[in-house]
């Protein structure tokens, strides 16, 4: 080692560092596990995750039993709070997102629809993919990064807290206490946040209509009301109830998951938003297949 240029004090705080030789092991290596273990381990905790994830669905099934019997304990206010909360709060950003939605949608199709003269049927194109699919997918993800990675942030933070482990102590259940609520009023709010998405979509498409395509907003409502029929409608509505428990069920599912520390609060967040974006996707693909055989 080179000391040359060095202050008289830090020479001999060196010299004092290296006056003992290093022990043999003082010094922890790297070590990468083997192949096998690391599938093992892989495989353990997949293993755990599943059957984390299917208790976690025993218990809630068995607590909206008991809400339905009356038998639940959870507080009335917070079921409003978090209905408040996941419905008229979310009404500016469902708002902005759908009439973009809207604008893009018939702007898309009136490029093509153009060439064939039949301008008009963009009031179908919009009508019917709003009101049946898109609406619905849209306010779910928007549902999902905002309402389910508020859950899972505000569960895991109760878990590293201990507040969880404070109301078993108690003698009230968490999934009574904390996740019905939630699951609840996502049930309720999602098919009316959907139902406002379908009147913002088909406003977005409107104003493509009759800025640049020349057509009355009278005509284009009448052919929007005469393409939209009410299977559509409620094939949406149901979407937006499936979406909204599935979300519910994403983020709660993650926040009691959470580990004790920040950063786990962190993770549970950004494994919630995705859980819940993922379960939207597959659901609309089942759904849609569902349909698709009963002829709907």
């Amino acid at each position: 080692m080179e000391k040359s240029g060095l202050p008289p004090g830090i020479v001999r705080l060196l010299d004092l560092a290296t006056a003992v030789p290093e022990r043999k092991g003082a010094r922890r290596e790297s070590k990468k596990d083997p192949f096998l273990a690391r599938v093992g381990a892989a495989a353990a905790k997949a293993w755990k995750s599943n059957r984390d994830t299917v208790t976690f669905v025993g218990d809630v099934a068995v607590g909206l039993f008991r809400m339905f019997r009356g038998k639940a304990r959870f507080r009335r206010s917070d079921l409003l709070e978090i209905v408040q909360e996941c419905g008229a709060q979310a009404l500016p950003i469902v708002s902005l997102i759908s009439v973009l939605v809207g604008l893009i949608l018939a702007f898309v199709g009136a490029i093509q629809l153009k060439a064939f003269g039949a301008q008009l049927y963009v009031a179908d194109l919009v009508g019917i993919a709003m009101v049946r699919e898109m609406a619905a997918i849209m306010t779910g993800i928007i549902v999902a990064g905002r309402t389910g990675a508020a859950f899972a942030a505000k569960l895991g933070t109760m878990q590293v807290n201990e507040e969880i482990d404070a109301l078993k102590t108690m003698g009230f259940s968490p999934i009574e206490f904390l996740v019905i609520p939630r699951i609840v009023a996502l049930f309720l709010m999602m098919p009316l946040l959907c139902l406002y998405a379908d009147l913002m979509g088909v406003l977005g498409g409107m104003i493509v209509g009759v800025t640049l395509l020349d057509l009355g907003p009278v005509q284009y409502y009448l052919q929007t009301k005469a393409a939209v029929h009410l299977n559509n409608l409620w094939i949406g509505l149901f979407m937006g109830a499936v979406f909204g428990v599935l979300v519910a069920f994403s983020g709660c599912l993650r926040g009691i998951q959470c580990g004790r520390s920040a950063s786990a609060v962190g993770e549970a967040t950004t494994s919630a938003v995705v859980t819940g974006i993922v379960s939207i996707i597959v659901a609309t693909a089942v759904i849609n297949v569902i349909c698709n055989v009963l002829g709907i």
